[in-house]
């Protein structure tokens, strides 16, 4: 059966293939901290029962242990080395779920599916000051299709020889806020990324979901238009590549990797 993809929003996807279902940096919440959910549903419950759960680093919004908490007992949960250490929260959901560390280059297995760590260049701490104790990671998810899950990350030159040729790549193109810092790539960035990885397929992700209460008025093109942007130019950069930017909650079916 064709790989698929399921956009919930921000960082959080679903990646189903070969029967085994990939969670991607689950939040499931309407409010984060001073983050307001601005647009389409949380996730539903449904959405919690998988066979494997990624998170890409450590960040409140890509590791947010409410929404682990909703996994069922006994989940496996993919992690970066380090991140047992940095989260004290995180040692006490290790008592209920099963908490795996990886470093970069690194794989795990789910059924059919083998699950790689890739690197990302983003501060991967937990809170933005202290020792670097854990890496930012991302993903590749190999079983039928090859999808790249990047999590959070700046382009960097290797990407595409760390990433290796994949079918479908999710990649970040906004933020949660007016101004994206280093160790992000907005929408030209990931048009640029596309190319360079040779992906046939593309989601947008990590943007048009979440967003500071208090400003609405503020830039709000950054909320809106990145997935557009991002669409619009990866038609001149990566012209090959099918753009697909979901609604949140719709899917995307890919064809088995050749």
């Amino acid at each position: 059966m064709p790989a698929e993809i399921t956009w919930w929003g921000h960082a959080t996807t679903t990646v189903r293939d070969r029967g085994v279902t990939v969670l991607t940096d689950p939040v499931f919440v309407r409010r984060l901290a001073h983050l307001r959910r601005r647009r389409g549903q949380p996730p539903p419950e449904s959405a919690a029962r998988v066979d494997l759960v990624v998170v890409s680093h450590l960040h409140a919004d890509h590791l947010h242990l409410p929404s682990l908490a909703r996994l069922l007992p006994g989940t496996r949960v993919v992690v970066p080395c380090g991140a047992l250490a940095s989260v004290a929260g995180l040692r006490r959901l290790a008592e209920r779920l099963r908490v795996e560390e990886v470093d970069v280059g690194e794989r795990v297995r789910a059924g059919d599916v083998t699950v790689r760590a890739v690197p990302a260049e983003h501060d991967g701490r937990r809170l933005p000051y202290g020792p670097h104790l854990a890496p930012a990671l991302g993903y590749v998810v190999e079983g039928d299709s090859r999808t790249y899950f990047a999590g959070d990350t700046g382009l960097f030159d290797s990407m595409a020889e760390a990433v290796g040729p994949v079918d479908a790549a999710l990649l970040p193109v906004g933020g949660w806020g007016p101004k994206l810092g280093e160790g992000h790539m907005n929408a030209p960035r990931a048009a640029e990324a596309l190319a360079r990885l040779g992906a046939p397929l593309a989601v947008p992700v990590h943007y048009g979901t979440y967003w500071p209460i208090g400003l609405d008025a503020v830039r709000p093109h950054e909320f809106h238009s990145p997935g557009d942007e991002f669409a619009r130019l990866a038609a001149r950069s990566a012209p090959a590549a099918a753009v697909h930017r979901l609604g949140h909650g719709e899917s995307v079916r890919l064809e088995a990797a050749g």
